[in-house]
């Protein structure tokens, strides 16, 4: 039983919600400003010239998913040291999971890195054919894309892990995690389409706005809130 979470746990939690704030302004920053403006896979050749033409945005987009994935990595840490006391089995595999996402995103950023190595002449292309360079970035560039999706399976499984905890805890209000296991969802059946009915992704997409929204609310909680301060049972 614990009446009380301490001071040194409430900043902890608003700790938490920093990093995940960082987390969704800079992924939605290189996804949506930096990156997506810049990459058409349906036209190789166009989007090379448009990352050559933007160079430093691109390589402002890889260092944003990097920092990203290093916050995603320490909000791991915090939000386990605040769930263990709840249920320590639980809160550790949803940290693994949820660092295995990290990590992830962290290596896939190669596949951006190996697709500006080719359309910028840092890798010797003379072997290839006119065009060939540009149809190999848009290559790695679509697998930067899978990869992400990858690890978003992760973290769909960590969201629903999380959703548990956030409802035994009362760390925050438990509609936040009916929220966060609703996001779990989208991002396990999302993944699920983008690799195997990639025709039927655009049809779900817009389910994704229940991630954006449980995610934010969750964040905010953290940071703005802190903890609930009322006795709670840990079940």
């Amino acid at each position: 039983m614990k009446t009380q979470l301490t001071q040194t746990e409430i900043s902890m939690a608003r700790y938490a919600g920093l990093l995940y704030l960082i987390i969704i302004v800079f992924g939605i920053a290189s996804e949506a400003a930096l990156r997506g403006p810049l990459v058409d896979l349906a036209n190789a050749s166009g989007t090379a010239e448009a990352i050559l033409a933007a160079a430093n945005t691109y390589r402002l987009s890889i260092a944003a998913d990097l920092v990203m994935a290093i916050a995603d990595a320490g909000l791991a840490i915090l939000l386990y040291v605040l769930f263990k006391p709840v249920a320590p089995t639980l809160a550790l595999a949803a940290m693994i999971f949820r660092l295995v996402q990290s990590v992830l995103i962290g290596a896939n950023l190669m596949n951006m890195q190996a697709a500006w190595l080719l359309i910028s002449g840092g890798q010797d292309v003379t072997a290839l054919a006119a065009g060939q360079a540009d149809a190999l970035a848009a290559l790695f560039l679509n697998l930067h894309a899978h990869g992400y999706d990858l690890g978003l399976v992760f973290f769909g499984i960590n969201s629903l892990m999380t959703a548990v905890l956030i409802w035994r805890s009362g760390l925050v209000h438990r509609a936040i995690g009916v929220g966060v296991a609703l996001a779990g969802g989208v991002y396990l059946v999302g993944s699920a389409l983008h690799f195997f009915a990639p025709g039927a992704f655009e049809l779900f997409s817009a389910a994704y706005v229940i991630p954006m929204i449980a995610e934010t609310v969750f964040c905010l909680s953290l940071l703005l809130k802190g903890v609930v301060r009322r006795q709670h049972q840990y079940a």
